[in-house]
């Protein structure tokens, strides 16, 4: 077994999920590091009419730094618009209507807690894809912890240097293919199949 250092994402990108739920790794979240902007810790890209669309959730400035202690603002109505924007994306993709009912529930969360929100979402999405991976949270900030650690490894800003398949997506035929984006879009496009994909995803690490 490998020891992973994960970072908490929100509706984190596919390459994510590949080492979260690969067997061979004992996962462990990252609650204590100080809180980095412009990550996939409060955003995430899916596949909208005109290409590759952030949704970002707005976060509390109140001087609070690390990860656990960051709180989601409420200045604005985000996860009504995040819905919306996830519904007009996908609802003509071949599995968002057997999901849609799961997938609504991420945003009925209540509480302004951002980590306790990407949990909450990460539960869901693990009922959905029907796996069970166990995870723990990290007790303190480590710099250097033992095994292998994400922290910095996923880049919402530059290319995946995960290796994937393309698959079928809703607006491929028009835009083409976009790689390793949120797993809400290969749910909505592979239904079941996708932990399959994810698993035959080549590891670089």
């Amino acid at each position: 077994m490998k020891n992973i250092l994960l970072p908490v994402f929100y509706l984190p990108p596919i390459s994510w999920f590949s080492v979260f739920l690969n067997p061979e790794n004992k996962i462990e979240l990252e609650q204590y590091e100080h809180f980095p902007k412009q990550t996939y810790r409060n955003r995430a890209n899916i596949y909208g009419a005109n290409g590759k669309l952030p949704l970002i959730i707005p976060i509390r400035h109140n001087g609070k730094r690390v990860l656990k202690d960051i709180e989601m603002s409420d200045s604005e109505d985000w996860k009504s618009l995040h819905w919306k924007s996830v519904k007009t994306a996908y609802q003509s993709s071949p599995y968002f209507e057997y999901y849609e009912n799961r997938l609504k529930e991420i945003y009925d969360y209540q509480g302004n807690s951002l980590l306790g929100f990407n949990l909450n979402a990460l539960h869901i999405i693990q009922q959905i894809l029907k796996t069970d991976q166990a995870y723990i949270l990290n007790e303190e900030y480590i710099k250097n912890p033992e095994g292998i650690h994400f922290r910095d490894r996923f880049s919402a800003k530059n290319p995946s240097d995960f290796a994937m398949e393309e698959y079928y997506q809703t607006f491929s035929d028009k835009l083409g293919f976009l790689e390793d984006l949120s797993i809400l879009d290969l749910i909505c496009n592979k239904g079941p199949e996708s932990v399959t994909y994810i698993k035959n995803i080549k590891q670089s690490y």
